[in-house]
């Protein structure tokens, strides 16, 4: 049997589309093509026809916008975004070829529904949406584009600093995947600046101990020269360099500042066995982030030798 839902929805569109047009002496009745917008476009969702569901989403939002209802307008995209995007990831998990015009349109609808809400003064709301299409696209395998979205996240939470270096630490796990180790070292230095400025409660004290322990890794891989790391990253660094420096400040437990301290002298003396040895007692201490970082320091310092 043949499929007709396609043509169904296109005769339903277009009958609603015709209330729209202009009649002599007759304004059109917009809000009723909204309403009918919407209703279609949950009949479509129960249809699974979640492409065609965005689209009319996208003709809720015209009508919303024609009726200078701001709110209506953004909620409208908000649905098209995730209609879109769910398109797209039904298409992943199946495997099949896409041209990802559904991932296309849904970084559009997101992209509008954010600066939408930013002209409503709700930011926060805003950089939720770019930290939902950023972890979406990360899903996908668009990492790169991922990071656009948790920056843009960031700058949005710019009142908080949690809530940004939550969204910076996002952007700079996507720069480790991706091989950027300066640009992560560069994040995680911005997160630690904000963690220290925030105040001493326990999310900051997690994310003040997460940037101590990936920014000493990425130094050993990256080995900059003494001109090129900034006075902070230097004094980072100089406190873990010598055997007789305890300063540890309280961030880290005395076990992991001794065992990243002792990997610091042994990356200094390129012991790669040291480094090995050094690989396991770290494990249960670390993050399977940080552990990865780890592995390459030792692929690093192996094809040194």
């Amino acid at each position: 049997m043949a499929d007709t839902s396609g043509r169904d929805f296109l005769s339903q569109y277009r009958n609603i589309n015709g209330k729209l047009k202009k009649r002599f002496l007759r304004k059109p009745n917009v809000a009723e093509a909204s309403e009918l917008y919407g209703a279609l476009v949950t009949q479509l969702e129960n249809e699974n026809q979640l492409d065609y569901a965005g689209f009319c989403c996208l003709s809720v939002a015209k009508c919303e916008q024609s009726l200078a209802h701001l709110p209506g307008e953004t909620a409208a995209l908000i649905r098209a975004s995730r209609l879109f995007l769910q398109a797209e990831k039904n298409i992943y998990k199946l495997g099949c070829p896409s041209f990802e015009e559904n991932l296309q349109a849904a970084i559009g609808c997101y992209g509008k529904a954010a600066t939408l809400l930013v002209e409503q003064r709700q930011p926060s709301l805003a950089a939720g949406l770019c930290l939902e299409l950023g972890d979406a696209l990360s899903q996908l395998g668009h990492t790169l584009e991922a990071t656009t979205q948790y920056q843009r996240a960031a700058e949005l939470q710019a009142g908080s600093p949690a809530d940004q270096a939550h969204a910076l630490g996002l952007e700079a796990s996507c720069k480790i995947k991706l091989g950027d180790y300066d640009g992560a070292l560069h994040i995680f230095s911005d997160m630690a600046a904000l963690a220290e400025t925030g105040g001493s409660y326990g999310v900051l004290c997690d994310i003040r101990h997460r940037c101590e322990v990936t920014r000493v890794l990425l130094l050993m891989i990256l080995q900059p020269t003494p001109q090129k790391l900034t006075p902070e990253l230097g004094t980072l660094l100089e406190k873990y360099a010598w055997a007789e420096n305890n300063s540890q400040s309280g961030i880290l437990s005395e076990e992991l500042f001794l065992l990243l301290q002792s990997m610091v002298m042994a990356c200094q003396s390129k012991d790669v066995d040291a480094l090995h040895l050094l690989e396991s007692d770290l494990q249960e201490l670390l993050s399977p982030e940080q552990m990865d970082l780890m592995h390459v320091l030792i692929r690093c310092m192996v094809s040194k030798i």
